[in-house]
Formats: C-alpha cells, structure tokens, sequence
C-alpha cells in the first residue's frame, strides 16, 4: 500500500509543525502539537509568537504553515 498525495501532505504538515515546536522552545516557548492542529486559535497565537522572533528559520516556518493551518495574517 503506498501513501497518497493526502497523506503525504499531512506528513509534511507534521514534520513544520514539529519543526516550529522545536524552534519555538528554543526561545523558550511550549507548543503543545495536538492542540496545535485541533484549535484554530491557539494556531494562530502560536504562528504570531513565531513571526515575532528574530530567527529567520522560524519565521519561514510560520510563514509557510500560516495558510495550511487557515491563520489570517494580523491586522
């Protein structure tokens, strides 16, 4: 059985919000994974914290899950 599109896209989603969890705690910030994905809020608070940050790397993270994760840019 092979993984399809959907299924391969979810994984990518989880590696970035893997990867924005461990950047983040890099500054001292706890992100809870599931939460993450079930709450919409608690998303976009995370994404904000993330594009606040002086780390180019976790800028570009935030950015590219801000879409898929269907956060509006503030303001």
């Amino acid at each position: 059985m092979t993984a399809g599109p959907a299924h391969d896209q979810g994984l990518l989603d989880l590696v970035e919000i893997v990867e924005l969890k461990w950047l983040l705690a890099a500054e001292g910030t706890h992100v809870h994974v599931e939460k993450l994905q079930a709450d919409r809020d608690y998303a976009c608070r995370c994404l904000a914290a993330a594009e606040a940050s002086k780390n180019t790397a976790l800028r570009r993270v935030a950015h590219r899950l801000r879409q898929r994760l269907d956060c509006r840019q503030p303001g």
